[in-house]
């Protein structure tokens, strides 16, 4: 067991944001879909690329397991959000608050950061860094979750 921490601050109004963002993400990964859903697919990636029935196979006995795990991390991020003043509409919305990662949660963070990011860039059609459009505020989100993730990433990299 380790006693490294990595701090992660954020303002309230930020901290509800992700909470929301995880509590929609955990109801996609949750969910038993009718229809065919491309950002669960681009989550449970294909292992077959050149055998669709080998890809269909493996999907079939994987995917489940692939879903539980990322609800699973979506679950501890969110835990370590419940404990945050919900923002109200007031200045203290701007107020910084730390969040504390323990070495063990970190994973789940990154794992949950990266996720929520695939399906939003699923859901605005980004599969290469043309494909994104800075002057649209669509992507506004997209790119705090980069900013927000590739800054857990170096501290996790510094903690190890």
């Amino acid at each position: 067991m380790s006693d490294r921490i990595i701090m992660l601050t954020l303002t309230r109004i930020e901290a509800d944001h992700l909470a929301d963002l995880i509590g929609q993400f955990t109801d996609l990964v949750n969910a038993t879909p009718t229809d065919p859903d491309p950002a669960l697919d681009r989550l449970t990636p294909d292992a077959y690329p050149e055998d669709p029935e080998a890809s269909r196979e493996f999907r079939t006995l994987t995917r489940g397991d692939l879903l539980h795990r990322r609800a699973h991390d979506a679950a501890v991020v969110r835990r370590a959000l419940e404990g945050i003043e919900h923002a109200d509409g007031s200045d203290a919305d701007f107020t910084p608050v730390d969040i504390a990662i323990s070495d063990e949660a970190i994973d789940s963070w990154l794992r949950t950061l990266t996720a929520v990011r695939l399906v939003i860039a699923n859901r605005l059609g980004v599969r290469t860094e043309d494909d994104r459009d800075p002057s649209d505020p669509r992507f506004a989100v997209y790119d705090w979750l980069g900013y927000r993730l590739e800054g857990l990433v170096q501290a996790a990299e510094e903690s190890r």
